[in-house]
Order: C-alpha cells, then structure tokens, then sequence
C-alpha cells in the first residue's frame, strides 16, 4: 500500500496544477468550451468541487455519506447534475473558493486516515489511498478538459503513477458500464513512466499485453483521447478489445474523443 501522506500530498499538487489553469480566468474565461459537449470550464470545475465534498463526506462520516448516497437517483446524468447546480450558480470567484475549500476538505479528511482503511464510496469501500488516486483521476480527466478548452498543454510527472495503477485495479469498469461478460483473462501492463521508468502489473506471461507510456495510458482510461492517437498499444484479441471500452470510473463512459480530433501527445 502507498503511503497516505504520499498519495495525499500529490492530490494537492495536481490540484494545485489544475487551480493554476482556471486561477487568472475573467468571467468569459469561465465559460469557455470544452470538449465535454455542453460543460464549460465552470462545469468542469463544479463537477469536482462537487466530487471532493462528496469524498470528504465518505472520508469523515460514513454513516451521514451513506444517507446521502441512499438518496441518490437511479439516474446517473440526474445526479451529477443536481450536484453541480448550487456550484454553477456562483459567480467565477465564488465558484473557485468553494472549489478550493472542497479540496482542502477532501485532503484533510483523507490525510487523517490510514492508507488502508477501507473508506466508503459509490459502488464498493475503497482504502483510503485508493480514494485519494480517485480522486488523482478526476483531477487529471478533468484538468484535460480545461487544459484542451483553453489550448494548452499540460505536462505530467511521476505523481500519475497512482492513476495508473488505479487504472489497472479498475480495468474491468468499462465491461461493466456497458452490461458486457468481463473475460477471465488476465493482462500484462507494462507503461513507460514521465522519468522512464518501467510500471508493470500482472504476470509476466500473459497473453494479453497493454504497453506504452503512462500518460498516454491515463488519456485512454480516462476516455480524453481516442486510441488511435495514443502510444498505448495490445497484443491479444482481448487487449485489442479493451482498448475500445477502457475507462477507469464507474458510470456511463460518455462520447468519448473522436480519433484525430486532438494532435499526437
């Protein structure tokens, strides 16, 4: 298991890297496209600011986090959207000091708990650290998001390794999302780290092989480029398959990024 304060303190550093992108924004700034049709930089930013409190819940008061959850719609698009509503109806700076309280709450309430203890969340309790690259994940999805409305390029460090393995641990997501048999198989991913080192997960023998860099590997698990685009590439029908269907959160898995609608990384 990752060390907690680890794990925490890069949840802060990848907020922080998203918080540099949308800190200078002016009010039209705010309302800036993105590629998720119909979600502004406003949404994208609501969407986690909503996100963090609900982690923060489940990470201090479990019994208060699972009464709220038990209120919640069969209708996931409903759901997020009565979530973000009272975020969206702030003004940008308002808007961008709840997001920031949020985080500080998630972080606080993830860093008091051991790495193990299993906190509860949406489909199953999680460890805390996992929660934590959770929520790495959401900052990274959605970071891309106002990295591409607003045209710039991010660059990424050895922090993502905890959304790859996360991606890993959560590879059969995308069978799930769309009511298909998850194959009993069991891939071999072997991902090329920012620093060049090697990530490798699953036995070393296995048929069905995922491989490339690891960033390229967080786009694809998080649907925010198509594969055609991205270095990741499978050896085995049941690799090849899965690059189709990948993501790493539960849900629908959305439109998805057409091939070529973004340059090669």
């Amino acid at each position: 298991m990752v060390q907690q304060s680890k794990v925490v303190s890069d949840l802060v550093a990848d907020g922080n890297e998203v918080d540099s992108l949308v800190s200078n924004l002016d009010e039209a700034g705010w309302q800036t496209p993105t590629p998720a049709p119909g979600w502004t930089i406003a949404h994208q930013v609501a969407h986690l600011a909503a996100t963090f409190r609900l982690a923060a819940l489940a990470a201090s008061n479990a019994g208060m986090f699972k009464d709220v959850t038990s209120r919640l719609s069969p209708d996931f698009g409903a759901n997020v959207k009565a979530a973000m509503a009272e975020y969206l109806a702030e003004p940008p700076d308002v808007l961008l000091r709840r997001w920031r309280a949020e985080r500080a709450g998630v972080e606080q309430a993830l860093s008091a708990l051991p790495g193990d203890q299993m906190v509860p969340w949406l489909v199953r309790p999680l460890p805390a650290a996992v929660l934590a690259a959770a929520g790495m994940m959401e900052l990274f999805a959605h970071g891309q998001d106002i990295a591409d409305g607003l045209g710039v390029r991010r660059t990424h460090t050895d922090r993502i390794g905890h959304l790859v393995a996360f991606g890993v641990r959560t590879w059969d997501f995308g069978y799930q999302a769309r009511g298909m048999q998850t194959p009993d198989v069991e891939f071999r991913f072997e991902l090329v780290a920012p620093s060049g080192t090697v990530w490798a997960f699953g036995p070393e023998d296995a048929e069905q092989r995922v491989t490339g860099p690891a960033v390229d590997f967080c786009l694809l698990v998080t649907r925010r480029r198509h594969h055609a685009d991205l270095g990741v590439k499978a050896t085995g029908a049941d690799a090849e398959r899965w690059l189709d269907i990948a993501q790493a959160y539960r849900g629908p898995a959305g439109e998805g990024r057409r091939p070529g609608q973004f340059p090669a990384q």
